[in-house]
């Protein structure tokens, strides 16, 4: 009989603890199902403000497009340069800098292309000899292009007065700063002897596959021959190649 009372108890309690069990599932459940909606709505919100503090900004390109001049180019470009600059800009420095000062610091990344334009290449330039030998009178080199790349170039840090909200023309006055500076680093470096150089090679090799005897690039000095036989040359008058 005590065991049968004992064996009773135990499915008793092992039932409440099923029971208790079974009620704190039902409440977690409850809980989780009834916070759920609070929380997406503490997501969204979160998300709303953060849109508002950092909105994405919508770019909408006029349809018109307005070609203002179409040019012929015919630009042998030989060499590119791509140049790192750091740029300081600053505006109302002085004993109250601190309060209506402004500073940034650009890091400018940028490239510049330089060759020669054989568009400028006139009949006068190009002549032959009694040999065979080809003459050719090279325009000045000159810088094609020097840009920023946008891409890569940022403003590292800016420092403003605390009375101020800052110069909106400053960042605009560092890019067109490292812009030049960016064609000066080039130009001392000597871009424009370079760009020669390797024009005067390529069209060495051009020239010479294509039979040439040989190929002599003259300065401003040299002028063709004066002799009918060995003058200007007009397409009639041109060798064929050895």
């Amino acid at each position: 009989m005590l065991g049968m009372r004992t064996g009773i108890l135990v499915l008793l309690v092992v039932g409440v603890v099923l029971v208790a069990g079974l009620a704190v599932w039902l409440v977690a459940t409850t809980v989780r199902v009834s916070t759920e909606p609070v929380a997406r709505l503490s997501a969204d919100v979160g998300t709303q403000v953060a849109q508002i503090l950092h909105p994405t900004p919508t770019i909408r390109p006029d349809p018109v497009t307005i070609v203002r001049e179409v040019r012929s180019l015919a630009r042998l470009e030989t060499i590119q340069y791509t140049v790192e600059k750091v740029i300081t800009a600053e505006t109302g420095q002085g004993p109250f800098g601190f309060l209506f000062g402004d500073r940034l610091l650009f890091v400018a990344h940028g490239a510049v292309i330089a060759g020669v334009d054989l568009g400028q290449l006139g009949p006068e330039d190009v002549w032959f000899d009694s040999e065979g030998r080809v003459y050719i009178r090279l325009p000045d080199p000159e810088i094609f292009v020097a840009t920023l790349d946008n891409e890569l170039s940022y403003v590292y840090d800016r420092d403003t007065g605390l009375l101020t909200r800052g110069d909106i023309t400053l960042e605009a006055a560092a890019r067109q700063a490292a812009e030049d500076e960016i064609r000066r680093a080039a130009l001392l470096d000597g871009i424009l002897d370079q760009a020669r150089v390797n024009a005067e090679n390529y069209l060495y090799r051009l020239l010479r596959s294509l039979a040439f005897q040989d190929v002599i690039f003259a300065s401003e000095d040299d002028a063709p021959p004066a002799t009918p036989a060995s003058g200007l040359i007009s397409p009639e008058r041109i060798p064929a190649p050895a």
